[in-house]
């Protein structure tokens, strides 16, 4: 006799830069979800406060009610035994963990969409959303607008001076870029001038 679930377990992954409308396409599913009345659960990490402490929120100003973890090892104590559905924001804030956590939730029969960035302000993998990808049955790559060309952008541009690798923003420390106007370097070459109080950019 087979101890497989009765409901189809799996892993999708929503990827792309910023402001590429990943939680936006993360909300529409989940809203489908409803519509065909499974029981769903979204969740989001503590660190994320920028629209809202008990909503996802994308920058379209689309929003559903979730659950604030402080880590992912929290989503496997509340996730529910009815729960057909779980929805995970802005996965790479999580740690390596998350991988494992998206595989015994799915193994239990459950469908778990996860939506993050794939890259991080330098251009490269933002972990653990690679190797989520690896073990997902399917991936999504969303693009956005290049804010300097008007192209198809990929990357995530910082455009403000931080020491931290970790910095929770928006437009106002983010732009979208394509790869031709991304710069790996552009907070290099920003100076601060003191009498201004004023960030430049050196040409």
């Amino acid at each position: 006799m087979s101890s497989h679930s009765p409901w189809n377990g799996s892993i999708e992954v929503v990827v792309g830069s910023m402001f590429s409308g990943k939680t936006e396409e993360l909300i529409r599913r989940m809203k489908r979800a409803l519509i065909a009345r499974q029981r769903v659960q979204i969740f989001k990490p503590k660190i994320d406060n920028r629209y809202s402490e008990e909503n996802i929120h994308s920058h379209s100003d689309q929003k559903i009610q979730a659950m604030v973890v402080d880590s992912v090892a929290d989503i496997l104590k509340l996730v529910k035994d009815t729960t057909r559905v779980v929805g995970i924001d802005e996965g790479q804030f999580f740690g390596p963990e998350i991988v494992d956590v998206a595989q015994i939730l799915a193994n239990r029969g459950i469908r778990v969409i996860v939506a993050g960035l794939d890259t991080d302000w330098k251009g490269e993998p933002f972990h653990p959303m690679p190797e989520l990808m690896a073990v997902a049955e399917s991936v999504t790559k969303q693009h956005a607008v290049c804010m300097s060309c008007g192209g198809v952008a990929s990357r995530t541009q910082r455009t403000v001076r931080s020491s931290e690798s970790v910095l929770v923003g928006a437009a106002d420390s983010y732009e979208a870029r394509c790869r031709q106007c991304f710069d790996p370097h552009f907070e290099e070459q920003m100076t601060f001038n003191p009498r201004t109080n004023d960030v430049q950019t050196s040409v």
